[in-house]
């Protein structure tokens, strides 16, 4: 009888949710040193600390600004290259504030932040011995970078630097950019590379760097071997700094994330998209507007994008670094101040959805994602819709939803919002009435019998 085999459809059901993930799993998710240093492994404890962040602050700043160009990539394309190298002479960004910064970054709900210490341009934003070329030879005079390290350390940011491994600006690095006219036939790579690692020590034992983000590694100049060696160097001065693939040739395209296990780096970096459920942990960079650096009348991104780009980034099981280019005058641009504010007010009321949690159990779609922590899962609805249907997971019973509205107090306490959850074999609804805390999006949690970590991730 037809009856009798009803209990076989939640089977039928997860068999076929199974074979529909598309969890990607060709590299190891401790990854580490490359094949040259197979005893090096990603410092776990590191990986975990950031990865509870789940949201920073990109910078990318320079003398450029006083062009509203792209950094390092103008040079020699829209600005003549001498032109270019000597604006680093008129960069007086008198309104700057570090703590201002900082807490720009704090009050937007992000938890790190990361600083072009040097582009491909060459300049350094810091007080370096082993260059000329840096801040402390602008009419400023002052290491605007030590002052961002401490005012993180002070409102307790994690602080990180970007580290560029091709330098145009340099005469010893053996490829030239825009019309650069220098011959390369005198360049010595080992000479770049010594200035390069005088660099990089500077970054951990100067300025106690957390997180080195480095760039530039599709050259030919730049080798496989190259990257392995920077990367053991780095971890033989301090073993807690998370290091990202970009510092060996790995990385595949702007995808972002590691081709196999012989490559070196902690995590992948997609750039200007949201990165894919990956065992290898991953983190995209996107920019607030279309510029990395300050442009003037740049498209900015509306708040309900970048709230969207973050919930189906988390829900990806990645972090999100958002990007913002501060004006030739140090101030951040007010425009894009008002957007993370806003963006800050969203997380404010959803921040057990997002800090310490992992993406799953469902994979994130246009207008749904999820994040789990121990035994709750929390649902993003993006598009306002009041009844979300989800397929159950097995094994795991549902005891209890509501929609969250702050860090403690759930929204439906209050008489006028409730979720009733109705459950049909294999389906599982949630019927939220009453007014919603938000129109860009709102979170249902869900508390179930089980830990979720346990439990595999599920297409919707």
């Amino acid at each position: 009888h037809p009856k009798s085999f009803q209990w076989l459809l939640p089977i039928a059901a997860l068999c076929l949710m199974l074979a529909s993930c598309n969890v990607e799993s060709e590299t190891n998710p401790i990854a580490g040193g490359g094949e040259a240093n197979p005893e090096l492994k990603t410092n776990t404890e590191a990986l975990k600390n950031w990865q509870d962040m789940r949201f920073g602050m990109f910078v990318h700043w320079g003398p450029v600004a006083l062009k509203g160009t792209e950094i390092g990539w103008s040079r020699g394309r829209e600005i003549p290259i001498s032109t270019y190298d000597s604006l680093y002479q008129q960069f007086n960004p008198v309104n700057f504030d570090a703590n201002e910064w900082i807490s720009i970054a704090k009050e937007a709900g992000m938890k790190y932040f990361v600083i072009t210490s040097k582009h491909h341009d060459g300049f350094s934003i810091y007080d370096s011995e082993y260059t000329d070329y840096d801040i402390m030879n602008t009419p400023i005079k002052r290491d605007l970078m030590k002052e961002m390290q401490l005012a993180c350390e002070d409102q307790g940011i994690m602080f990180g630097t970007y580290h560029s491994v091709l330098d145009w600006y340099h005469p010893h690095y053996t490829t030239r950019y825009g019309g650069d006219p220098r011959p390369v036939e005198d360049s010595d790579m080992e000479i770049y590379k010594k200035f390069l690692y005088n660099q990089v020590e500077e970054l951990i034992t100067k300025y106690n760097t957390n997180i080195l983000w480095f760039d530039g590694e599709w050259e030919e100049s730049w080798t496989h071997e190259y990257g392995m060696d920077l990367y053991a160097f780095i971890r033989n001065i301090r073993d807690d700094i998370l290091i990202n693939n970009r510092v060996d040739k790995g990385r595949s395209g702007m995808q972002g994330m590691t081709k196999g296990n012989e490559f070196a780096g902690d995590f992948g970096t997609p750039e200007q998209e949201i990165g894919s459920f990956h065992t290898m942990p991953w983190e995209s960079c996107i920019t607030i507007c279309k510029q990395w650096a300050w442009k003037p009348d740049d498209k900015l991104k509306s708040t309900e994008e970048c709230i969207h780009t973050l919930i189906k980034t988390i829900g990806g099981d990645g972090n999100l670094l958002l990007n913002v280019g501060p004006m030739p005058d140090g101030r951040i641009e007010p425009r894009q101040v008002e957007v993370l504010k806003e963006i800050g007010q969203w997380v404010g009321v959803n921040e057990q959805a997002i800090y310490g949690t992992r993406g799953g159990p469902y994979m994130p779609t246009e207008n749904l994602a999820a994040t789990h922590k121990g035994k709750d899962f929390y649902l993003f609805v993006m598009d306002g819709s009041k009844e979300v249907l989800v397929p159950g997971l097995p094994g795991v019973k549902v005891k209890k939803a509501e929609v969250i509205s702050g860090p403690s107090t759930p929204l439906s306490d209050r008489e006028n919002c409730t979720v009733k959850f109705v459950q049909k074999l294999n389906a599982w609804t949630f019927e939220v009435s009453g007014d919603l805390p938000s129109d860009i999006g709102y979170v249902i949690k869900v508390r179930t019998n089980v830990n979720l970590s346990d439990v595999e991730p599920v297409n919707l």
